[in-house]
């Protein structure tokens, strides 16, 4: 199977896997859809359609360790991981899942950055359009600016929580990968189309 058919695979057997870890998870379930809704729009971002397609699997992905069946520390970029590692996914997408929306920092909080760092952590197109879909979209899948969204995860993990902890050091990187694919976005809509 070529690459390209084999990215094109990978989004429906994300879309699936996504939906059945999620099905318990309603709410999860309707933030992923948004996310690869908002994935799928800033897909023209990441430079063709080959890294497009690795974005909507990782898009599909990134939430899945939020499943009670793959609950091992309690960190779902890492548990999501995890888990596709096992079940053979590319390396690629195990690492966007495992490093989506500057996980490291929350990591870190939670005193488990050494186990994160085994997946190495991308900063490209692709990991800014993952931030920019994850990062401007509620948890019950509707579109929000970054600013509220900030707002209303410390709302929901509270002041104490490692989200908090990593607030200081996570923020400027989640702004900044917003901005950068606003920017591309931006970009796009003002080129000259094909006559």
């Amino acid at each position: 199977m070529t690459d390209a058919l084999r990215s094109v695979g990978d989004v429906h057997r994300a879309r699936d896997l996504a939906q059945r870890l999620l099905v318990d998870l309603p709410e999860r379930w309707l933030h992923t859809i948004g996310v690869a809704r908002r994935a799928d729009m800033a897909a023209a971002t990441v430079g063709s359609r080959s890294e497009g397609e690795i974005l909507l699997a990782a898009a599909w992905l990134h939430d899945i360790g939020y499943a009670a069946t793959l609950y091992d520390t309690g960190f779902h970029p890492l548990d999501g991981a995890r888990h596709l590692e096992t079940t053979g996914w590319p390396s690629r997408i195990v690492a966007l899942v495992a490093h989506h929306s500057a996980a490291m920092h929350t990591a870190q909080a939670r005193g488990l950055a050494e186990k994160l760092t085994r997946f190495p952590r991308e900063q490209s197109r692709v990991s800014d359009a993952l931030t920019y879909a994850d990062q401007t979209v509620t948890p019950n899948g509707r579109v929000i600016n970054f600013e509220q969204r900030l707002a209303d995860m410390l709302r929901r993990h509270g002041p104490d929580s490692p989200n908090a902890a990593a607030r200081q050091l996570r923020t400027p990187l989640l702004r900044a990968a917003v901005v950068r694919v606003q920017h591309r976005l931006a970009m796009i809509d003002h080129l000259p189309s094909a006559a």
